[in-house]
């Protein structure tokens, strides 16, 4: 992006994030109310949760495209991250046409249409980032996407939580779909040609994924997302089968939860720069067990507030220490690939942990309290990968 200042780049890659975070926020908060006011359980969120994951699987595919082909001579970065954000516009304007409980396998399509819309310019928006941005930033602008990101998630609940009250889910879907078209004026005057130097895309960086630390640090982030993506979808149906929340008030809890990650994204950034990497994700670690752990035994609705916070806080926190940790170990022959991989990884961590939570919470398994405990325990699991993950590269 030669020419371009440091503010433009910052706030194209924050309201690319942004899009994003209204997508997020939806599938991750919302859809589960959405569907279950039209008489599905959540066994079927659950399902819903993990094939829609799947496109964020295929981002190992979508960053080796992107690495290897120049598309149409327009660029690795540019012409992919606007296909993407074009799948994601036209999928939200005919998703609320198609009624989930008599059609449920359209559903299904659409939401995974949108979803792969997402993962393709998600994964070269990661790749751009990678080419453009010094490795004494990553800190910094992982700050920027992960709180573009939280302010997409924000704006998304308070207004997605009024509109599904007084106006319809209708609108719910053509507003995120404008959305989607904020970043547009910023990527469409980017300059993306062919890569050269280091850039050149080399086949044996491939390699690196051998080495140990990046294997442990690839498993963090299964752990990490596994935790926090899981549990955000059963937030606001334990919220509703606890303290029968309205919709409003789910849009109310989902922003106070964005700006949780608002503040922990900032928080994360520096504390990466700050303390160190190893360190961070002690303090991750410390922030996701309070959160948890305080949810699970909030006796009335107001403490929801403060710890729906809390968790918002370690969710950003989690993320933005580990955006920036694989940031810095990515090569940058491979660089869309192999952060595509390491992302993939966290989004399988994502698919598990919505499925998992989709069958736990029902009433005849764990239900949402216990559930809430046994996540808040698998933090723990991070422990045993914190000597691997940052010996210098060994070999596997």
């Amino acid at each position: 992006m030669q020419g371009k200042s440091k503010l433009f780049q910052y706030s194209m890659f924050a309201l690319l994030y942004f899009s994003q975070g209204t997508i997020l926020s939806y599938f991750t908060a919302l859809n589960a109310l959405y569907l279950l006011e039209n008489g599905l359980e959540m066994a079927n969120i659950g399902i819903l949760g993990t094939i829609a994951m799947i496109p964020f699987i295929l981002k190992i595919f979508l960053g080796y495209l992107s690495d290897k082909v120049n598309l149409f001579g327009k660029g690795h970065r540019k012409p992919y991250i606007l296909i993407g954000l074009a799948i994601q516009f036209i999928c939200l304007i005919i998703v609320p046409f198609i009624n989930p409980s008599t059609n449920f396998t359209g559903f299904v399509i659409a939401a995974f249409m949108v979803q792969f819309g997402m993962a393709l310019y998600d994964t070269c928006t990661d790749g751009l980032a990678l080419d453009v941005i010094p490795k004494d930033e990553q800190g910094t602008i992982q700050a920027f996407m992960v709180g573009g990101r939280a302010v997409g998630l924000i704006a998304t609940a308070t207004v997605v939580g009024v509109l599904a009250d007084l106006v319809s889910w209708y609108a719910v879907f053509f507003a995120l779909a404008f959305f989607t078209l904020f970043p547009l004026p910023f990527v469409l005057q980017v300059k993306d040609g062919a890569r050269t130097g280091e850039q050149r895309f080399d086949l044996g960086a491939f390699r690196t994924l051998g080495r140990r630390n990046v294997i442990a640090i690839a498993a963090i982030g299964f752990i990490i997302f596994f935790i926090i993506v899981g549990i955000n979808q059963i937030i606001n149906p334990y919220m509703e089968n606890e303290f029968g929340i309205t919709l409003s008030q789910a849009g109310t809890l989902t922003t106070v939860w964005g700006i949780g990650i608002l503040v922990g994204s900032i928080f994360g950034g520096k504390i990466f720069d700050a303390i160190g990497q190893r360190q961070a994700i002690y303090v991750g670690i410390g922030l996701s067990i309070i959160s948890l752990v305080g949810l699970a035994f909030i006796p009335t609705l107001w403490l929801a507030w403060v710890f729906m916070f809390i968790f918002g806080f370690s969710y950003g926190t989690y993320q933005t220490i580990y955006f920036a940790l694989a940031m810095n170990i990515t090569e940058t022959a491979i660089a869309a690939s192999m952060f595509a991989i390491l992302m993939s990884i966290t989004n399988i961590g994502q698919a598990v942990g919505m499925g998992v939570t989709g069958f736990a919470v029902m009433p005849d398994a764990l239900g949402y309290r216990t559930t809430l405990l046994v996540f808040a325990a698998c933090n723990f699991l991070l422990l045993p990968l914190m000597r691997p993950a940052f010996r210098s590269s060994q070999k596997a």
